[in-house]
């Protein structure tokens, strides 16, 4: 569903991606991970059309994102970090004009906008002006705006940023919903248990480059299943361990202060580029 092909972005003296190659197939949830500056955010603008690259192919669906752009841009739908809705506006007003750009008829967008908003559980907002929303609220009305033209492809670039959990949670169930109706799911995030939670397959971008690419469940397993941390010297050492009973042996020999968890995604970022993902 989306193909990349020696993906190369320049910008004067940085080179924002280097030779990222990727499949994402047909109907998956696939998470890219990485710190700030990794290139995320920039990856999906290239794919979306919003930059051109710099060498290599992109295609979504099947459509050459360079050479069949408007092709291209028909298949997906893009919920960008920054709240882009009309403040000023309502609900409606927002859905309607993104419906209109599409050439919508007037009866069907209405329709269409109507049901969006009942998929989203928000539609008794629909004369609210978007300025009057709660954060969550909005987040919900950018994956309505996404989705009004059937895309294939939903990018969504740090859909739950700055949201608190309970409302996190809620957006982990629409867009698990969203896929099992057979839409495919790009998703780059900083939080590390969204991408264990929602993706089938978890890619880590660091300075441009794809460093490493499997299923969260493979990642955590070649670490191990336990972690202690640590701190010596102000500094936090982690030890990993492939059952509880090889921690608690560990355990006896510690005469610091130490914490006891499961490995999870950061483990494998930091052991990869030794940077935290934020």
């Amino acid at each position: 569903m989306i193909i990349l092909e020696n993906l190369n972005k320049h910008y004067k003296s940085v080179h924002a991606l280097k030779d990222v190659n990727l499949h994402v197939n047909s109907g998956e949830i696939f998470a890219c991970l990485g710190p700030n500056g990794a290139g995320k955010t920039t990856l999906i603008r290239i794919v979306t059309g919003l930059t051109r690259l710099s060498s290599g192919k992109a295609f979504l669906n099947g459509f050459n994102v360079e050479k069949s752009p408007l092709a291209a841009k028909k298949e997906c739908g893009l919920v960008p970090q920054a709240i882009n809705l009309d403040q000023e506006l309502t609900v409606f007003e927002n859905l309607d004009i993104h419906c209109r750009l599409y050439k919508m008829p007037a009866k069907k967008r209405r329709i269409k906008i109507d049901d969006l908003l009942d998929y989203m559980d928000i539609l008794d907002r629909k004369k609210t002006l978007i300025k009057h929303l709660s954060g969550g609220m909005k987040r919900r009305v950018m994956i309505a705006r996404a989705l009004t033209h059937s895309p294939q492809i939903l990018f969504l670039d740090e859909p739950t940023v700055g949201l608190d959990a309970n409302i996190r949670r809620r957006i982990w169930a629409i867009i698990k919903r969203i896929q099992e109706d057979g839409t495919t799911i790009f998703l780059t995030t900083h939080y590390i248990e969204e991408a264990e939670f929602l993706a089938q397959r978890v890619a880590f971008l660091n300075e441009g480059e794809i460093v490493a690419l499997d299923t969260p469940e493979n990642f955590m397993a070649k670490m191990g299943v336990w972690a202690i941390d640590r701190l010596e010297e102000s500094n936090m050492e982690t030890t990993y361990f492939k059952t509880r009973q090889e921690a608690k042996s560990f355990i006896v020999e510690q005469e610091k202060s130490f914490t006891l968890r499961r490995v999870h995604l950061e483990d494998v970022f930091l052991a990869l580029t030794g940077k935290k993902v934020k």
